[in-house]
């Protein structure tokens, strides 16, 4: 597609606005999950290790799956994709919410990703929706629209988490374990919700790419190089994610001794703060380009993961997290833009899957790790490794792309681009 981008794009498509509303509905389950889901299974008795391990096997099963669908989803097919992964989300937390057996829950765990947080996306199929996204979309746009995005889910999933905790309010105490099943209702409804508006979608029809007689072995080598280098950075980013993100409500629990009640409004606090970070990633994007927003945020974001283990007090910490979400969560929108913008629309698939993949498979080590140390009794040295990690993903990112056209274009001018 080769055209003159310009500002003056106010309509989204209406496959868009759909796109956008099943993420919605998704959120607000995954956020309640993320809330709740290792403290139920901190209630049922489990252990810091058999927690990380279930997480552990939740990413890699995702991962496995990112794996096989994306490159596929370049084939076409991606409503059915969508439409058989929300219903096996509604079956799987139905199965949760039915049952206490051990390894029925590990198994409904596992496929349905509870408490490792997806913003909304289809989890594992997520690739299938960043490359839709960014079919029906010009370049130009992708930046802010992916950060609006981003934005709506962890806007839903601070709704789920704020919903979680209402039980244990109107309780007026800690929940039962029975009490924490109800809340595998909300995964459910959402996954319905999403499922009935995929069912109104319709799928674009991609036009195949032009001949290129002379350079299509040239520019195939150069996205293979750019998607190689985005696999190095991200795998420090996963696992430095992955070290502290899904234990991160647990890791409350045990250092401050403080029960949903407490932990489920900050958790919602710090994904509506990503909501909001997500709309300023991508004001930052329409003025000033794609890397200058992730510099910018994700450097905030590392001196607040530091600083927020060494914090002796609940609520000081929690505010150090809340503050977190703005600067760390916010660049998602906009680095999934990124990624779609280094590779031709018919490869697109393949950049998004590399794109989860490379952040999956080590954020799936991550958990592991990190309970095993928070069993150990070092409650401080997941967040300094994380940050650490985090910090060599930043200089490789800018590194790497920095002067790629994709991290350079913003809307607020008006550029010629042939994608």
């Amino acid at each position: 597609m080769t055209g003159a981008m310009t500002t003056s794009l106010p309509y989204l498509p209406r496959n868009v606005r759909l796109l956008i509303g099943m993420r919605a509905s998704r959120s607000i389950g995954q956020g309640a999950m993320v809330a709740a889901f290792t403290l139920y299974l901190h209630a049922l008795g489990w252990t810091a290790p058999a927690i990380g391990a279930v997480l552990m096997g939740a990413l890699l099963f995702g991962t496995l799956l990112t794996i096989v669908v994306g490159p596929l989803s370049d084939r076409g097919r991606r409503r059915t994709f969508l439409l058989g992964y929300d219903l096996v989300q509604a079956i799987v937390a139905t199965t949760a919410m039915l049952t206490t057996t051990h390894w029925l829950l590990v198994v409904a765990a596992v496929i349905g990703g509870f408490g490792r947080g997806a913003n909304g996306s289809a989890g594992p199929f997520s690739p299938v929706e960043q490359a839709w996204l960014a079919i029906e979309l010009p370049v130009a746009r992708r930046g802010s629209v992916f950060s609006a995005n981003s934005a709506v889910g962890f806007i839903g999933m601070g709704i789920g988490a704020l919903l979680a905790a209402l039980p244990a309010w109107w309780l007026g105490h800690e929940m039962s374990t029975a009490d924490y099943r109800l809340l595998f209702l909300l995964p459910l409804a959402g996954s319905l919700a999403s499922f009935t508006l995929m069912w109104m979608a319709r799928e674009p029809s991609v036009p195949p790419p032009p001949a290129r007689r002379y350079d299509a072995h040239r520019i195939r080598g150069e996205e293979n190089r750019l998607l190689a280098k985005l696999v190095l950075a991200n795998s420090l980013n996963g696992l430095g994610i992955g070290l502290i993100g899904p234990l991160v409500a647990y890791w409350f629990a045990i250092k401050f001794q403080r029960g949903l009640i407490d932990i489920g409004p900050g958790i919602a606090l710090g994904l509506l703060a990503g909501g909001a970070g997500s709309f300023l990633a991508g004001w930052i994007a329409r003025r000033h380009g794609i890397m200058k927003a992730i510099v910018w945020m994700r450097g905030v974001g590392i001196l607040l993961l530091v600083a927020m283990p060494l914090v002796p007090w609940f609520w000081p910490a929690m505010a150090l997290y809340i503050a977190r979400g703005v600067s760390n969560r916010g660049t998602g929108g906009v680095r999934q833009a990124l990624a779609a913008g280094l590779t031709r629309a018919e490869r697109r698939g393949l950049a998004s899957s590399l794109q989860n993949i490379s952040m999956q498979l080590p954020r799936a080590i991550g958990p592991v790790i990190g309970g095993a140390l928070f069993h150990a009794g070092y409650l401080a040295l997941p967040f300094l490794l994380g940050a650490a990690l985090q910090l060599a993903y930043l200089v490789l990112y800018v590194r790497f792309f920095g002067r790629t056209e994709a991290a350079r274009v913003h809307e607020s001018q008006s550029v010629t681009i042939s994608d």
